[in-house]
């Protein structure tokens, strides 16, 4: 199996649960990674045989942006159950993290791994 991924894709959105959170817009970073046979296009040099990033990355903003949430948990899960549901994947990894979260570290986040069922 291929991958196809996505790395430090950016998006700023309201995401938290502290009510200052709430009135701000924060940075999220994800990581994707989607699980695919890419042989077909790579033999026929055509974007249409493959998972194109571009698209992938435009839906994916989209839907985190599209409302305030609270949890990166939350992000990740619907975020995996998007490409799942949308693309032509039958595995996807999805991390979130959420830069400046703890004065302490660098980044938070989680990672989740999701398959068709």
């Amino acid at each position: 199996m291929d991958i196809v991924f996505i790395k430090q894709l950016q998006v700023d959105t309201v995401i938290g649960v502290y009510d200052w959170e709430k009135t701000i817009q924060q940075r999220l970073l994800l990581d994707l990674e989607l699980m695919t046979d890419i042989s077909n296009a790579a033999k026929q040099d055509d974007i249409r045989q493959t998972l194109d990033y571009a698209v992938i990355a435009q839906r994916v903003i989209g839907l985190i942006t599209a409302q305030p949430l609270e949890l990166i948990e939350t992000v990740a899960e619907r975020v995996a159950q998007l490409l799942l549901n949308e693309f032509a994947t039958t595995q996807v990894k999805v991390s979130v993290q959420k830069p400046g979260a703890l004065e302490q570290a660098e980044t938070v986040g989680v990672t989740i791994v999701r398959s068709r069922s």
